[in-house]
């Protein structure tokens, strides 16, 4: 018996232009969130986990940890609510310690009834912001997981850094062999409603030392994404595959439109090749962060061609969004409008807005 909470009856005249007849449709909700800081309040040796400490500048306390945490489970509980009442039954995340952070944030009472489970793996980041996967059970079941490092070293990035570029907290560390610790890629294969789909969960390289700068680290993780994909169709030439992320680039830099090759219009889209909706909210003036009053969506979620075949017996692509509830945005100030992030020690909700897709399959 399908369940009400994932079933949307509505009309696609947009989709369906020659229909005149309603259509019933079942509905999942797929989400990225850079959840901005998530730390505990437990030292850990391994990474630079200080600034998020007690004793810190930032007092990052257990209060504010939990304030933190159900700030989030808040806005998770929200996304794509809109068009489906049920929350994302698929979330890639971004900046989050460790495990323990998401096993806190799926047993908070906006989320704790929607059976969670999690995939993680530590990364080498120094700072120790990890990406991780969130899914509901009772829809989707993992049947492969790997991290999947990104090997990067300090030479690739040349030049001279203005004094004007845009400044990040995500600084990026090398050891003595120039090699760029940074986030793994971490691949999830499993079964929606038992159909085959692929995630690759990413937080892509920062622009610390300028945009230019560090382009080619983030044209290296394109790289590395375009090879798992590449790989993935190998495999299966009718994969379907998501990729989504803080990609630190929009969708018109050279790292997405060139290296992954994605595309803006569904018609430019060849077999075994990826479509990205993100681009087209992008030219609206559409963005999920702000730097000095210019938006920017380095938030996406790009799907492969498969999903965009208008073949409605399996799960496709209906349309995305960005998640920009009034609540999410700071409401005064000099920032007014701007993501409502953490601020002097006090916890928001983050820097970036949430990105997500709707999949749709005809009942």
């Amino acid at each position: 018996m399908i369940k009400k909470s994932v079933t949307l009856f509505v009309v696609l005249f947009s989709i369906f232009a020659a229909v005149a007849q309603d259509k019933k449709y079942k509905v999942h909700t797929i989400a990225f969130y850079n959840c901005e800081n998530l730390f505990d309040t437990t030292n850990d040796p391994e990474i630079n986990d200080e600034e998020w400490l007690p004793t810190s500048t930032t007092n990052w306390t257990l209060e504010k940890y939990h304030k933190k945490l159900q700030n989030l489970s808040k806005v998770i509980s929200d996304i794509g609510t809109a068009n489906n009442p049920n929350t994302p039954t698929i979330l890639g995340v971004a900046e989050v310690e460790n495990r323990g952070v998401l096993e806190d944030l799926v047993k908070e009472p906006a989320l704790a009834g929607k059976n969670y489970g999690i995939i993680h793996f530590d990364s080498p980041d120094k700072r120790g912001i990890d990406v991780g996967l969130l899914y509901q059970k009772q829809y989707f079941v993992p049947t492969s997981y790997k991290n999947i490092p990104l090997i990067i070293y300090k030479d690739s990035a040349k030049g001279k850094v203005k004094k004007d570029e845009e400044k990040t907290d995500d600084k990026m560390e090398a050891d003595d062999s120039g090699r760029v610790f940074t986030r793994d890629q971490l691949l999830v294969t499993g079964l929606l409603e038992g159909e085959e789909i692929n995630i690759i969960v990413n937080h892509w390289p920062s622009r610390s030392g300028g945009e230019k700068r560090s382009s080619p680290f983030r044209e290296a993780a394109a790289a590395l994404n375009k090879k798992i994909i590449d790989s993935l169709y190998s495999i299966n030439p009718n994969a379907k595959i998501i990729t989504m992320g803080d990609l630190n680039d929009g969708p018109y830099n050279k790292s997405v439109k060139k290296v992954l090759g994605a595309k803006a219009k569904k018609e430019d889209v060849s077999k075994q090749g990826l479509y990205n909706p993100m681009e087209e909210m992008a030219d609206r003036g559409i963005g999920t962060l702000a730097y000095r009053d210019a938006w920017d969506l380095f938030d996406q979620i790009i799907i492969s061609e498969p999903f965009i075949r208008k073949d409605y017996s399996s799960f496709s692509f209906w349309k995305a969004g960005v998640f920009n509830k009034s609540y999410l945005m700071q409401d005064s100030g000099r920032y007014k409008g701007y993501p409502k992030r953490n601020w002097n020690g006090v916890p928001g909700y983050s820097d970036h807005f949430p990105s997500y897709i709707y999949l749709i399959k005809e009942m």
